[in-house]
């Protein structure tokens, strides 16, 4: 029989990382805020806040992050986070005041910047080069698997208390993760393997002038205009994005729609998104990254327009559809196109570039739809005004250089 190729195995234990990381700080922590406000009486705001520190302490930690697992390996970085990880989320039970509800949220990022996208998606390009959409694909999808969770945690919240649910999600993570840490390995050179399974013949490490023309590039690689077009637009992306999942059972209460119906439709977000990770993935290897991404923006910005008007059930059903596939599909595109452009020895540091230029906009998402519901008790002109947003990324991403010119550019340096 042959031999399952062990990349694959770092696909899988990134694939179970991400669903329950994202499960419980991402979209399930939805399911919190009515109950926290019933309990502390504070405001939509004041709890979207704490969402935004997570972004905050993430974007600052999105850069370290990436030099650190390009020096030191993605499997040291995932045990120390899913254990701070774990310690963060029962702090949160055992919260008694905002600011240390905040000062929980705090470590939480800490913890989530060593177990999340930079760490998992850097070790699985490390494994893959013309399979990488699709290991991509397959690994991204485990964070729209995490939609299962969310109607665990609301039975888990009525069954128990918020703070119990709280506990025993951040154990969870200790008796998932930890295991789950020890499968993953660094580079396949160190195996005798280069990506993809194939023999390699060459030294467990790159040449000393191998690793000179990488930082060369590096350099040259920040200067590009193409890369800060798709920073911005995954800034825009993340903006949308947390604030639809940290306010969307909020959002369909005030529809008067139970808060069952609610959290089954919050579930619905992550899980139909496996779709278009796997599609757009798919897709990704075969035709122009750009191209895809692009038509996956305009995907995600019909949806959010449709999010305006969910009154109508047809419209429930569009945003379900489109904006889920769409967010998806540029989550596991925005790796593959950094991965084929430019190459995987500088992966973890452009990535980590990029989260933190996403982590900003998940700072400006949560904390401006809650601070507009405050005021007028509506997110409407928020939802428009985010849909008008991905429409600016659309034209960013058709902005980025092709890849061909920024391959020559690059092997120009060597």
């Amino acid at each position: 029989m042959k031999q399952i190729y062990y990349g694959w195995w770092i696909v899988l234990a990134s694939f179970m990382i991400a669903f329950y990381v994202a499960g419980i700080i991402f979209y399930g922590f939805t399911a919190f805020i009515e109950p926290l406000v019933k309990e502390f009486g504070w405001s939509y705001t004041q709890i979207s806040l704490a969402a935004s520190l997570r972004g905050l302490e993430m974007g600052l930690l999105a850069p370290a992050v990436g030099f650190l697992v390009d020096r030191f390996g993605s499997r040291r970085l995932l045990f120390s986070g899913v254990i701070v990880l774990g310690f963060g989320v029962i702090l949160l039970g055992f919260t008694q005041s905002l600011a240390m509800f905040y000062g929980a949220f705090l470590l939480i990022a800490f913890g989530a910047g060593g177990c999340t996208s930079v760490v998992t998606m850097t070790a699985v390009a490390n494994w893959f080069d013309k399979n990488v959409g699709k290991a991509m694909g397959v690994m991204a999808s485990g964070f729209g698997a995490s939609g299962l969770i969310v109607p665990v945690i609301v039975w888990l919240i009525a069954a128990f208390g918020w703070r119990t649910a709280m506990i025993i999600l951040g154990l969870g993570m200790w008796i998932l993760g930890v295991p789950i840490a020890c499968i993953v390995r660094n580079k396949p050179e160190d195996y005798g393997y280069a990506p993809d399974g194939k023999k390699s013949k060459e030294s467990k490490q790159p040449s000393q002038s191998h690793a000179q023309v990488a930082g060369m590039r590096f350099k040259e690689i920040l200067k590009k205009k193409s890369l800060l077009f798709v920073n911005l637009s995954e800034m825009l992306r993340l903006m949308a994005l947390t604030a639809v999942v940290t306010h969307i059972m909020p959002y369909l209460g005030t529809m008067k729609i139970s808060r069952m119906a609610a959290g089954l439709m919050a579930a619905g977000i992550p899980l139909l998104s496996i779709i278009g990770r796997l599609g757009f993935g798919w897709l990704g290897d075969l035709f122009e990254k750009k191209h895809v991404m692009a038509i996956a923006y305009c995907l995600m910005g019909l949806g959010m327009l449709a999010l305006c008007y969910v009154k109508k059930t047809a419209m429930i059903y569009i945003f379900l559809f489109f904006f889920s596939n769409g967010f998806g599909g540029i989550s596991v595109l925005r790796g593959a196109l950094l991965r084929e452009y430019y190459g995987r020895y500088n992966f973890g540091k452009l990535l980590g570039i990029m989260m933190g230029f996403g982590a900003c906009g998940g700072i400006i998402g949560p904390t401006t739809a809650g601070w507009v519901f405050d005021r007028m008790q509506s997110y409407y002109f928020v939802w428009l005004a985010f849909s008008g947003l991905i429409g600016l990324a659309v034209i960013l991403i058709m902005g980025i250089e092709s890849k061909e010119k920024i391959k020559e550019r690059i092997n120009a340096l060597s």
